[in-house]
Order: C-alpha cells, then structure tokens, then sequence
C-alpha cells in the first residue's frame, strides 16, 4: 500500500475512533432542518469552514515540496487548542465538535509535520551541497 494511503487510513481510523463511544448521541433533524432553527446548520458551516481552513496551505506546501513560506506556529497553536476542543466536546456528548476538531487536530499536526519534514530535507540538501 502507498505510504500516503496508509496516512489517509491511519487519519480515518483516528477520527472514526472517538465517535465510537458516543453512541448514545443523536442528530434531531427536525431541528437541523426547521426553518426557525438554523443554529444547527450554522454550527455544522462553521464547524467545515474552521475544520478545513488550513488546508490550502497544507496542500501548497505538499506540491511544492517545500517548506519554504510557511510558518508550523499556527498550526502547532490551533492543533493543540483544538485537542481540548475534542475534550470539551467529549465532555458535551457533542458528535459534531468530536468530529470537526478530531479532522482539524489531524490536518494542522500534519501541516507541522510536513513542514518539519521539508525543513530537514531542505537542511541536508544545502548540507550535501556544501560539502
């Protein structure tokens, strides 16, 4: 198996895994989709706009094989945040903040990782090249 699918796998898998204990958790769709209630569907927006906001970057970064530009501080700050967001919502019974932060957490640590990972293979390159 390519190591990116094993990545996207292992992503799955880390985000399916929370969810499993809160069976008990129920959409009210009634509500979702009343006329008058739209703070479910607003929250479900905000939840996908936040949760993928930093994925442009992560994907540049990717395509160009480079850490060159970026910067992992905010993702590192907002992974972290976002560990006692899926606490928070652990402590709610809340599936969809579970859910939209497990994703983010997985997206900004592995923006940070991919970041560190360019950065040391851009370090050995000028290293081999001086030599």
């Amino acid at each position: 198996m390519h190591r990116n699918n094993l990545v996207m796998l292992a992503a799955v898998v880390v985000c399916l895994v929370p969810l499993a204990g809160c069976q008990h958790l129920v959409i009210d769709r009634k509500k979702l989709f009343r006329p008058g209630e739209v703070s479910e569907i607003v929250g479900f927006l905000a939840g996908f706009g936040t949760t993928f906001a930093a994925v442009p970057d992560l994907l540049a970064m990717l395509r160009r094989r480079s850490s060159e530009g970026m910067n992992p501080r905010m993702g590192a700050i907002l992974g972290a945040f976002q560990v006692l967001w899926v606490y928070y919502g652990l402590l709610i019974a809340s599936r969809p903040v579970i859910l939209w932060n497990v994703i983010a957490v997985l997206i900004n640590f592995g923006t940070v990782g991919a970041f560190v990972y360019y950065l040391h293979r851009e370090k050995q390159a000028r290293g081999a090249a001086t030599n």
